[in-house]
């Protein structure tokens, strides 16, 4: 399968019910003592600042993402992501390097669920450059998962670009198969 890009596309997905966090839970703890601590957008609140925040973290963790393309403007964003009735403010989660929100913004993840269907969506993980390789991305992932079970759905989606295999690899390791 290609996206609008015409890149290769790979589609995966997680079983949720059948997740088991306990491998995993660690990747949170040491995010934590290293002083990365992590808020959803519903606890930093879904002011027009953090929204906007949101947006710019999201083009600087996108700028380099295989067959990205040209990132949307702030208003597409806005449209696309948050004026949607699949957007869960809760769902959206940052890790912040210091523990206190006003400090850096270093990575996020976020999902949507589409209100009446079994499953979330991940919509994006990223991660500033600097901060790359220290497994806070994982740490996300296993919030939006946590998220995920709160809402009681069977299934996580998400898709890669292909080229991608650093995303691909993470989620395949927590247990993401393919999809059709």
């Amino acid at each position: 399968m290609s996206d609008s890009n015409n890149t290769p596309v790979v589609k995966l997905q997680l079983s949720v019910p059948d997740f088991r966090d306990d491998p995993w839970l660690h990747y949170i703890a040491d995010c934590e003592r290293r002083g990365i601590i992590f808020f959803s957008l519903a606890e930093l609140g879904e002011t027009e600042a953090n929204q906007r925040h949101m947006y710019e973290l999201n083009k600087e963790c996108s700028a380099d993402l295989p067959g990205r393309g040209p990132f949307y403007s702030y208003e597409e964003c806005c449209a696309q992501r948050l004026e949607v009735d699949s957007f869960v403010a809760f769902g959206v989660i940052f890790a912040v390097d210091g523990g206190v929100p006003g400090d850096p913004w270093v990575c996020m993840a976020g999902v949507s669920h589409r209100l009446g269907q079994d499953y979330t969506f991940n919509e994006m993980t990223g991660v500033v450059r600097t901060y790359r390789r220290r497994g806070i991305a994982t740490a996300l992932k296993l919030r939006t998962i946590q998220v995920a079970e709160s809402l009681g759905v069977q299934f996580i989606y998400t898709s890669h670009a292909a080229a991608n295999v650093t995303a691909i690899a993470m989620n395949r390791r927590l247990g993401y198969t393919y999809r059709p």
